[in-house]
């Protein structure tokens, strides 16, 4: 794990396993982004069992392989959705390309698990949604912000047990390191990424609908820019969003490419939740100037007054065995998928009203 190379991080969380060895096997396909490896390291500490992989790239394979080495390489993908062992294809594919993989995925009755951004299109959306009803197959999204946080899953354990009422607001800034000497082409390429609302702009909006308790929202505004970045002039490095909920919450993120470098995280990733009797503020993966060490710092203000929970290790990312159960016994416990799809549709709404700067 580097903790300060954000697209090659790999969240730490222990074996909790769900399921027997042999009992629920996954693949992997398409290495194109880091987060990859989160995925299938946490599908693996939840129980289930990596049979193989496939990348037309044998860069990305031997990557992989020293992570995974035990890994069966498949000849393609076809060998993949042929298995029929394999029941879970979990993919970090190019954004644009992620949707048409996992109609794919479905079509050969096996369930999907794919990196955050799910679509570029609110176009693939649609197409989507027809192949879930059509097959009955999961079209699952890593929003891994949420997901592999310990802090975040334990802020939203405090929400329901009531610590802060009911919730009203959520604020969410989202900074990343850009280490642009290190990226893919793709990665600059508006219609293979998305815009930076699509992109790293969905994490924000699964957040809030988690936290808010919504099932829906509209944009009220957003807006995009590339301030710092003109040799790359697709890339935007800086967007935000107001979002209104149908029960009447609210939800201001932003989202940007300026982590700088004396940061010793790849970004001081943020929420904070206001409710009617009190607040929670997160501070994920680092408490700046200070000698704490790590993420998952979690501060509570309410009517017994303010508390501080460091909750590193103490959690775990229990979506990935509920997610394997989900798959089994074929329930919505982890993640419904109107949840996936929504938060997917409404920061594709952001990105195509968005203002440039």
């Amino acid at each position: 794990m580097n903790e300060n190379d954000g697209m090659n991080y790999i969240p730490k969380d222990k074996p909790k396993p769900v399921v027997k060895p042999g009992e629920f096997v996954f693949a992997a396909i398409a290495l194109n982004h880091g987060h990859i490896y989160g995925m299938c390291n946490s599908l693996i500490n939840a129980g289930a069992t990596l049979k193989s992989v496939y990348d037309p790239d044998p860069k990305k394979i031997a990557t992989f392989l020293e992570k995974f080495p035990n890994t069966h390489v498949a000849e393609s993908e076809e060998e993949i959705l042929n298995d029929s062992e394999v029941k879970l294809v979990a993919a970090a594919a190019i954004t644009n390309l992620r949707c048409a993989l996992g109609l794919r995925v479905m079509d050969a009755g096996k369930d999907y698990f794919t990196d955050k951004a799910p679509f570029t299109t609110l176009e693939q959306l649609a197409s989507a949604k027809a192949k879930v009803k059509e097959t009955g197959r999961k079209y699952m999204v890593c929003y891994s912000e949420r997901l592999q946080v310990e802090g975040a899953i334990f802020a939203g354990d405090l929400i329901k047990q009531g610590t802060i009422g009911r919730v009203l607001q959520v604020i969410g800034l989202g900074p990343h390191r850009l280490g642009k000497e290190g990226r893919p082409d793709w990665f600059f390429n508006h219609e293979e990424y998305g815009g930076i609302l699509c992109d790293i702009g969905s994490h924000q909006i699964e957040q809030y609908l988690y936290f808010a308790g919504e099932e829906d929202a509209t944009v009220a505004s957003s807006k995009v820019a590339n301030y710092e970045n003109p040799d790359k002039p697709e890339l935007e490095d800086f967007g935000d969003c107001t979002l209104i909920g149908k029960n009447g919450t609210t939800n201001y993120f932003r989202v940007d490419w300026f982590t700088p470098s004396g940061l010793r995280s790849w970004g001081d990733g943020r929420t904070i939740i206001l409710g009617t009797e009190g607040y929670i503020e997160i501070r994920k993966y680092v408490d700046i100037a200070t000698d704490k060490k790590g993420g998952n710092h979690v501060f509570l203000v309410n009517k017994d007054g303010e508390q501080y929970f460091n909750v590193t290790g103490k959690i775990g990312f229990p979506f990935f065995g509920q997610f394997i159960l989900d798959c089994i016994n074929r329930t919505e416990h982890a993640m419904t998928q109107a949840h996936a799809f929504k938060a997917a549709e409404l920061c594709l709404q952001a990105q195509k009203q968005a203002i440039h700067i």
